[in-house]
């Protein structure tokens, strides 16, 4: 059987969370589309979204031309960290659902870390 390359990233996915799972640490989803980036802070137990981040609220997209390039995955990754730290969250586990560590995604993370999140 044939997987396409979405099922591949989403069983790439499942076995990140299961190890973030047996961690019980608060998580930091990412989702990446070709136009948008998306970041939620999503509680250990209860699967609660604590704080969310996107590139669609309108005080990133003031900011940003494009949503969907580095610049902007940087302003969410720092947007995110300082909701979390509203929120009093300073560790995390990064859940990069399945999307390599790299280009948009790296820049989020990195952009987190530099505002002051643990992960």
């Amino acid at each position: 059987m044939k997987l396409d390359k979405k099922q591949n990233r989403l069983r790439r996915a499942r076995r990140g969370r299961a190890k973030i799972r047996e961690l019980q640490a608060i998580r930091l989803s990412i989702h990446r589309t070709p136009r948008h980036i998306y970041a939620q802070l999503i509680g250990s137990g209860d699967n609660q979204v604590l704080a969310s981040a996107s590139t669609l609220e309108a005080e990133v997209r003031k900011g940003i031309k494009n949503g969907g390039n580095t610049d902007a995955a940087t302003i969410v990754g720092a947007r995110i960290a300082e909701k979390a730290k509203a929120a009093g969250i300073d560790t995390v586990a990064f859940d990069r659902s399945g999307f390599r560590y790299h280009g948009r995604v790296k820049a989020l993370a990195e952009a987190a870390r530099e505002a002051g999140l643990k992960f």
